[in-house]
């Protein structure tokens, strides 16, 4: 929903060259879409760092922090599906592997909170993506059964997540992540007011 993942990058090749290091696409593959705990775990394995997982974390939210004000925005076409969503008086919710506090800052931030009356975030599952409890959970939140339920997701993770769980998955890549093997969706998106995803939220 917003473009967390390229302030990711940003912020991700920021730590490494204060360690000398180079940034790397495997790196990346290899964080997206887990909670923060397990992608700077991932992190310490790959790049072979001596940090804490807690001092990284820190290290990477003062980055971020500092370049959210030039470099946030929504994603295209976002409120033009959730107006759809809405209209059509449609479930929803946000099923994320951020915790609680940065989830709802970054949707506060665009004043999205009150549109998604069900949140899951890391704290609310004992396995994250890919594991399917997420959207497991998410489906009974929101009372639908998992193959009722229309998943959109960026990552290889995440998409391997809700299809597992049963649901009907649709990726919409951005720039970071378009090489992912998306082959467990459904399909493949272009935005998220591609044809295919407005069909299925009933929009003409």
């Amino acid at each position: 929903m917003v473009n967390t993942e390229e302030v990711f990058h940003l912020t991700g090749h920021e730590l490494m060259r204060r360690r000398g290091k180079v940034a790397t696409q495997e790196l990346f593959n290899a964080m997206m879409g887990r909670r923060a705990r397990e992608a700077f775990a991932a992190m310490i394995d790959m790049m072979q760092l001596p940090d804490s997982i807690d001092d990284l974390q820190d290290e990477s939210e003062s980055i971020f922090d500092g370049l959210l004000e030039t470099k946030l925005r929504t994603m295209p076409g976002l409120l033009e599906l959730l107006d759809h969503i809405e209209s059509r008086d449609l479930p929803k919710g946000v099923a994320t592997s951020s915790d609680r506090v940065y989830m709802e800052r970054m949707l506060g931030h665009f004043n999205l909170l009150h549109r998604f009356p069900m949140r899951l975030t890391a704290e609310d599952v004992t396995h994250g993506k890919p594991n399917p409890e997420i959207y497991l959970t998410a489906a009974k939140r929101i009372g639908v059964d998992p193959h009722e339920m229309l998943v959109l997701e960026d990552s290889h993770n995440g998409t391997k997540a809700a299809a597992a769980a049963g649901a009907h998955i649709i990726s919409v890549p951005h720039e970071h992540s378009q090489h992912h093997d998306f082959s467990h969706a459904k399909h493949v998106a272009t935005s998220l007011v591609d044809p295919v995803i407005l069909r299925l939220i009933g929009v003409k």
